[in-house]
């Protein structure tokens, strides 16, 4: 039986990393601890001296105690697919 995995997150522009994230898995749920993503994105001046911003995927940057390695994988995708990427300005 294939694994269900749902994400719950409250991180909100402008400093979308700064959130709770909760993962539920086959009905366990682990809450991660506050702030606790890292985005793939970063804000930065191009050759022409204007303001670009990109967006990445995330990382987790702490995951919570006992959570299950075998899942780690899966779940990341999970939140790369449900939660809008960010762009890391360096608000943190």
């Amino acid at each position: 039986m294939p694994t269900k995995i749902k994400v719950n997150y409250d991180g909100k522009c402008p400093s979308l990393c700064f959130g709770n994230l909760s993962v539920e898995i086959d009905g366990i749920e682990y809450h991660f601890p506050y702030h606790c993503l890292t985005s793939g994105g970063e804000c930065y001046l191009n050759d022409e001296g204007n303001f670009e911003v990109n967006t990445g995927k995330w990382e987790v940057r702490e995951w919570p105690k006992g959570f299950p390695e075998e899942h780690k994988t899966e779940t990341l995708k999970v939140i790369n697919d449900q939660i809008k990427w960010g762009c890391c300005g360096g608000c943190a």
